[in-house]
C-alpha cells in the first residue's frame, strides 16, 4: 500500500512560508537542510541546490509533512492564482484548533480573509499562504467524523473481499 509522505510546496520567501506554517498554524521544523543536485532534470528548475524545511509533527510522522522547497534566486514568479478550483492541485487540508489558528494566523498578518463554512457539522475554513496556496483548516472535533467515515470504508472494503473470496464455479460449486 503507498503512503504520502510529504507535500512540496516552492516557495519565493522561505522566512515567511516559516512565519505561516511554523508560525501561525503550528507545524514543528523536522529538517532543515540544503541540498545539491541535479534539480533541473529532477524538478526542472533552473539549479543545482535548494534548501529544504520539513514540517510536521515530531511525535507523529504518518501526520504528512509539508516540504517549503527554496531554489533561492531560480525561484520563479508565481503564476495569477485561478479564478475558481481547477483541474489539478487544489489545496492542502490541515486537521488543527481552528479558532486558535485563525487567531495566529491574523496576529501574524498572515493568511488574508479567511473562507469559513460549516459542513455536517464541522467547522472549517481556507487560508491563502504567502505564496497563494489555499490551505483548507479543518476543526479537530472533525477528526471523530473522519474515523467514523474511515471505519465504515474499511468494514465495506473487508465485507467485500470476503465475498469476492468465495466464488461459485459454473456447476453452482461453491469454492473458497
Amino acid at each position: 500500500m503507498p503512503l504520502i509522505h510529504h507535500t512540496a510546496l516552492c516557495v519565493r520567501d522561505i522566512e515567511q512560508s516559516l512565519r505561516f506554517w511554523r508560525d501561525g498554524l503550528g507545524f514543528q521544523v523536522l529538517m532543515d537542510e540544503q541540498f545539491a543536485g541535479d534539480w533541473r532534470t529532477l524538478l526542472r528548475a533552473d539549479t543545482t541546490s535548494l534548501r529544504s524545511v520539513f514540517l510536521g509533527e515530531p511525535s507523529n510522522f504518518e501526520a504528512g509533512i509539508v516540504e517549503l522547497v527554496d531554489f533561492g534566486d531560480a525561484t520563479p514568479e508565481a503564476p495569477a492564482p485561478a479564478a475558481g478550483a481547477q483541474p489539478g492541485f487544489l489545496l492542502v487540508s490541515v486537521m488543527t484548533d481552528l479558532d486558535g489558528a485563525l487567531t495566529r494566523l491574523a496576529n501574524l498578518g498572515l493568511g488574508g480573509t479567511p473562507r469559513r463554512v460549516e459542513v455536517s457539522g464541522v467547522a472549517m475554513a481556507v487560508v491563502l499562504d504567502p505564496d497563494g496556496v489555499q490551505v483548507e483548516l479543518i476543526d479537530t472535533p472533525a477528526m471523530g467524523n473522519l474515523e467514523r467515515l474511515t471505519d465504515t470504508e474499511t468494514a465495506d472494503a473487508a465485507a467485500s473481499a470476503e465475498t469476492a473470496d468465495t466464488a461459485t464455479d459454473a456447476a453452482g460449486a461453491t469454492t473458497p
